[in-house]
């Protein structure tokens, strides 16, 4: 039997307000339980990442599902990812609107079609054949969202750097009793980005990577510096070429940095059971389940260990 692992994240970010600090620590918390409960009953590592970040899409307080941040035109667009380390299977989907987890419709992408990547039109074609119900457009937007990019718009022209903006996505990384890896990941991407815009998070190797011979990635952070570096498959190979998975994520995190200024984060986990959370980024939420306790944080340095019930 192997050790059975999940990590999850709540996105790479700039600063979280104190009244939210809480929330977000909770959510985290029981995405992880979630996660970790389905590895527990002999789930798949696929089933316990898409498990986790569908509680996270379900949860307002995190940029992806009924969280979603707003685009130019005040609406809500998608992005996601999902892949098994077992067979390098992957799914993704782009730019969709009215589906409230993003996260299972990368995975019908990945187990019902023979492709990879589905976009915008197409993607919300395919949900509603494989019966996956339409919610309407503004039941995913928040009053807090609304208030982001009014304020993101007000601020334009005082150019904050595209880089410290909210940085907001979430993802998991898992392996199960049989030492299957696999990541998800999903956002609602950039407030006041362009209609159409599509970061790292549905791009298999930026947004997060899995194989069972190196270990599984999931990537939050400045979209566009990830895409530019490859950041999932980039911490990978660091892996492959013996680096631990700390040393691995500091690594690309730190070429990021210094090749395109990008911030961000990376959750890993490998088939040995071992898991890294790292980021360059203010802060992130995160949590790891194993062997039955509970690591949590959100600012660097913090780290709070308890029993799962």
């Amino acid at each position: 039997m192997n050790p059975t692992v999940i990590v999850v994240h709540g996105g790479g970010a700039s600063n979280i307000s104190k009244d939210r600090k809480e929330r977000v620590r909770q959510g985290i918390v029981r995405a992880a339980t979630a996660g970790y409960n389905i590895l527990k009953e002999g789930g798949s590592a696929v089933d316990a990442v898409e498990g986790a970040v569908t509680v996270l899409e379900d949860d307002p307080e995190f940029n992806a599902g009924c969280g979603s941040v707003l685009n130019e035109n005040g609406e809500v667009e998608m992005d996601a990812s999902i892949m098994n380390g077992k067979d390098l299977s992957a799914g993704a989907v782009s730019a969709v609107r009215c589906v409230a987890n993003p996260i299972k419709l990368a995975r019908l992408v990945m187990e019902k079609t023979p492709h990879c990547f589905l976009t915008d039109q197409g993607a919300a074609k395919f949900a509603a054949a494989m019966g996956l119900p339409a919610v309407p457009g503004e039941q995913l937007v928040t009053e807090r969202n609304v208030k982001r990019l009014e304020k993101e718009k007000h601020e334009k022209g005082a150019q904050k750097s595209d880089h410290q903006k909210s940085l907001g996505t979430v993802g998991a990384v898992a392996v199960d009793c049989r030492g299957n890896v696999a990541y998800a990941t999903s956002t609602g991407g950039i407030v006041n980005k362009l209609a159409g815009r599509v970061g790292d998070t549905p791009c298999i190797g930026s947004g997060g990577y899995a194989d069972n011979d190196i270990g599984a990635i999931s990537t939050t952070g400045h979209g566009e510096s990830i895409l530019k570096v490859n950041l999932a498959r980039l911490t990978l190979f660091h892996v492959e070429q013996g680096k631990t998975l700390e040393e691995a994520a500091d690594m690309s995190l730190g070429y990021m940095k210094s090749k395109v200024k990008g911030v961000g984060g990376v959750i890993l986990v490998n088939q040995a059971g071992d898991w890294a959370a790292k980021w360059t980024s203010t802060s992130m939420p995160w949590a790891a389940a194993k062997d039955g306790r509970l690591h949590s944080g959100i600012d660097l340095g913090e780290t709070n260990v308890t029993d799962l019930p």
